[in-house]
């Protein structure tokens, strides 16, 4: 009875360990994510910043040019701060997971050991260690 009890243990930490395998692996899928979309918001701003220099209306030596460019840098600015907070928390959730995943596997460590000494004890006390 008491191994079956161990295995259910164990069943449980690698039920644990699965689901926090899974969190890890989506973290790093949001991350990189949040790469990719840092590569497509630099990318946007300067087909917008060449597009605003050449621009007849605002373009480079008008009067609206230096609010223009000052408004557009701005914007990339916030957008640039708030996938760099996103980009941070992720980074956080994944040093959490982690640890949570190193302490999972240390417990489900201490539980193989402690079956293969009931095991041994259990084979050793009704039949005389094979003796």
């Amino acid at each position: 009875m008491a191994i079956s009890n161990l295995h259910e243990k164990l069943l449980f930490f690698t039920q644990q360990k699965s689901r926090l395998t899974t969190k890890l692996s989506n973290i790093q899928m949001n991350q990189l994510a949040a790469m990719k979309s840092v590569a497509q918001k630099q990318q946007e701003f300067n087909n917008k910043l060449s597009a605003l220099y050449y621009d007849d209306e605002f373009g480079y030596g008008t009067d609206e040019y230096g609010e223009m460019l000052l408004e557009l840098q701005n914007d990339h600015e916030f957008e640039m701060a708030s996938i760099n907070s996103w980009e941070s928390q992720l980074e956080i959730d994944k040093e959490v997971t982690e640890t949570q995943l190193n302490e999972v596997s240390q417990y489900e460590a201490s539980w193989q050991k402690l079956l293969q000494q009931n095991i041994k004890s259990e084979f050793s006390y009704g039949g005389g260690g094979g003796k």
